[in-house]
């Protein structure tokens, strides 16, 4: 098994992985709540877990993955109401296009994706439990909600005293609940609600809070105690809190060993949200960039760092892997399997080990593809294209990302466009101005267009 090592938010501190079950991992993540298109902040999530989950079994791990579905929910039910079709319409329409999106970015499927609603009757004895344990009450409104003050360790993960809580509350509305804090496990049904967001339980009809969804899931799928749970930052507090707190008072016991949380897509230094409207959904940005050059982007960034999103940035990443797809033009790897004592696989498991450390993994690669642009050599060659297929990177010829990527490499840039451009170049080389001539190199390349410097001050130049 590998050296891997991992960053928990709950100890703030990178731990080495010791899974509860030697060569097996149990893995949750908080899937999406099905009722829009999803966004590059979405995808930006999936693909950290999708990249732990092939690291994971790259390192010899027996993988149970589970991303849930939430399928019923405040925003699902008004959506349906406006759109005057059924929730499970809408979900199911919703659902498709979500697994259209990821598999166009190279996201494989989890091993299990359970549905809410799916969970409902493990949802109702898991409040049962935490009633019996006076860890949930029924107020008069008919909601039943958790009692956080009987849960002493609330606010663990969070980092958060229920004393500091209480101090940056608003004022709650909700005048049925003991205490501010409390959050709701169990919705009362509305007369205006549809039949189809409705179901029986002793506390009359109604249906399950966001939180205790994931609880009964998780636990049904991965047992009580399993080894990673993640999500977005956003769901650390109150979602994962919530979390902990129903799991740990219903059982008694640790409820996950490592919980791991990636970081925001930014624009203008802002979060990317539906709330604030400065959002991109994965459709709009395939339509005008290829989705190898979005997922490489995403790669790019460590996954609990800051993303932040643009084109210049996708234009620069379409760029550098436009650079890879290069090094492997017309030369064939061996077909042998990868040489994990080769020193670059060597760096880029290091890299990969050290939670998950992708920037540097793909730094790894661009020294494998300057080896083989020198050398010409198969075996350099399937050791560059076998470690990117690792995080889902290299899995097409140089044509085909070429032909997707830049449009037909290059075949629309006119020869004059590209001279003018040498010669822009050559001055601003004579300028010293290289971050310009550097621009000017990638800006071709993108297009196809591979310059070769001489030793006698010209260039040539040839598409790829």
């Amino acid at each position: 098994m590998s050296n891997l090592k991992i960053y928990n938010t709950l100890a703030r501190d990178k731990q080495t992985f010791v899974p509860i079950e030697p060569g097996k991992v149990r893995m949750y993540v908080c899937g999406m709540t099905i009722y829009d298109y999803c966004h590059i902040g979405h995808a930006r999530m999936m693909m950290a877990f999708d990249v732990m989950y092939r690291w994971l079994m790259a390192s010899g791990y027996q993988v149970t993955y589970a991303r849930n579905i939430t399928d019923i929910d405040d925003k699902i039910i008004r959506r349906a109401v406006e759109n005057r079709e059924t929730i499970s319409q809408l979900t199911t329409r919703f659902t498709q296009y979500m697994d259209e999106d990821t598999a166009a970015l190279g996201i494989l499927p989890p091993t299990l994706v359970p549905r809410a609603t799916q969970y409902v009757p493990q949802m109702l004895s898991l409040i049962e439990q935490l009633e019996a344990k006076d860890l949930a009450y029924q107020s008069e409104d008919g909601d039943v909600n958790y009692a956080v003050r009987n849960f002493p360790q609330y606010g663990r993960l969070s980092g958060k005293s229920l004393d500091d809580l209480r101090a940056g509350e608003r004022v709650d509305v909700n005048t049925g609940k003991r205490d501010p804090l409390d959050f709701v496990l169990w919705k009362a049904a509305k007369e205006s609600e549809p039949d189809e967001a409705k179901w029986d339980s002793k506390w009359g009809k109604g249906r399950p809070g966001w939180h205790i969804e994931c609880s009964a899931m998780c636990s049904a799928l991965l047992g009580e105690h399993f080894d990673i749970h993640g999500g977005g930052a956003d769901l650390q507090f109150p979602h994962h809190e919530n979390e902990i707190a129903q799991s740990e008072g219903a059982f008694g016991r640790q409820m996950v060993n490592y919980w791991v949380h990636n970081g925001f897509v930014r624009v203008d230094n802002e979060k990317m949200s539906k709330s604030l409207g400065n959002f991109f959904t994965i459709r709009d940005v395939l339509k005008k960039y290829d989705a190898e050059v979005v997922r490489f982007f995403i790669l790019r960034a460590h996954y609990r760092s800051p993303l932040n999103y643009s084109d210049a940035h996708l234009d620069d990443a379409r760029g550098a892997l436009t650079r890879l797809y290069t090094a492997l033009d017309g030369v064939d790897g061996d077909n042998l399997p990868l040489d994990w004592q080769e020193a670059h696989a060597v760096r880029f498991a290091e890299a990969m080990d050290d939670d998950f450390n992708t920037p540097l993994a793909v730094a790894a690669l661009f020294d494998m593809a300057t080896e083989v642009n020198k050398s010409k050599s198969p075996v350099a060659a399937r050791q560059l294209k076998a470690l990117a297929g690792l995080i889902g990177l290299l899995e097409r010829t140089p044509q085909q990302f070429r032909q997707a990527a830049v449009g037909g490499a290059g075949e629309g840039t006119d020869d004059a466009a590209i001279e003018a451009a040498i010669v822009q170049r050559a001055e601003a080389k004579k300028a010293r101005n290289f971050a310009e001539s550097d621009r000017i190199r990638a800006e071709l390349l993108a297009q196809g267009i591979i310059l070769e410097d001489k030793p006698d001050g010209t260039t040539n130049w040839r598409r790829a």
